[in-house]
């Protein structure tokens, strides 16, 4: 595809700490959107995004259900990503550091993304067109 271009996020926050992980999925969303290939690494904290075991919930200050509360979870979101990348034909690659997994206990993960450690950030960095880091605060 003429144009294509290749992306790279760098993520640091956990699910539901910042609005930085939402922001930084979004973009990744509009970046596939658009036909470009996209690699993310997951560090720190960010390795909890892909956890299998993350549940929506009720909210009992409001008194809802888990269905009307409607709560999507970080996991969804990666999953709906990799699905938007195979309808594209484009690459998706998520990279979750080995090194931050082992810290947190996090191994358990939805399908698609993988292991690795801080050289995969860098090859990801140098290969593409353009690298965004989305630090912690």
């Amino acid at each position: 595809m003429a144009g294509r271009k290749t992306f790279t996020v760098v993520l640091m926050d956990p699910p539901y700490e910042s609005e930085s992980s939402t922001t930084a999925l979004r973009i990744i969303d509009a970046a596939l959107r658009k036909g470009h290939q996209v690699r993310v690494f997951a560090y720190e904290g960010a390795v909890n995004l892909t956890m299998k075991a993350q549940q929506p919930h009720p909210n009992p200050v409001k008194g809802t259900s888990v269905e009307q509360e409607q709560h999507p979870t970080t996991k969804e979101w990666i999953s709906s990503l990799f699905k938007l990348a195979r309808e594209k034909e484009v690459k998706l690659d998520w990279v979750n550091c080995g090194l931050c997994v082992d810290e947190r206990g996090a191994g358990d993960w939805i399908d698609g993304p993988r292991r690795g450690g801080p050289k995969d950030f860098l090859d990801a960095a140098l290969a593409s067109d353009a690298t965004l880091v989305i630090p912690t605060k």
